[in-house]
């Protein structure tokens, strides 16, 4: 079997809208990400999955006592946005 390599873009589709700060909702939770992983080890290690290329570390923020946690699953239609996330300046050098 030749292993199938997953493109940016295929990569970038499964992770959806969910960057730090964005809110969506699904049928578990409301969720806000507060760190994307996309370091295949780290991720890997975050999700205790060997196969696991991104995650994301989310708090559900419809219980008082969410914890944040990592996730894996990927954005399907049953998940839709609340709020984007928050743009990131340009960086722009001190003067």
């Amino acid at each position: 079997m030749i292993p199938t390599v997953i493109t940016l873009h295929r990569t970038e589709h499964e992770i959806g809208p969910r960057r730090p700060g964005a809110i969506y909702q699904n049928t578990d939770g409301r969720f806000e990400v507060l760190v994307l992983i996309t370091d295949p080890r780290e991720a890997a290690r975050q999700l205790r999955r060997d196969s696991a290329r991104w995650a994301v570390i989310v708090r559900d923020t419809l219980r008082p006592d969410g914890q944040p946690f990592a996730v894996g699953s990927v954005w399907t239609t049953s998940d839709y946005l609340i709020r984007p996330a928050k743009a990131v300046p340009a960086y722009a050098p001190a003067a």
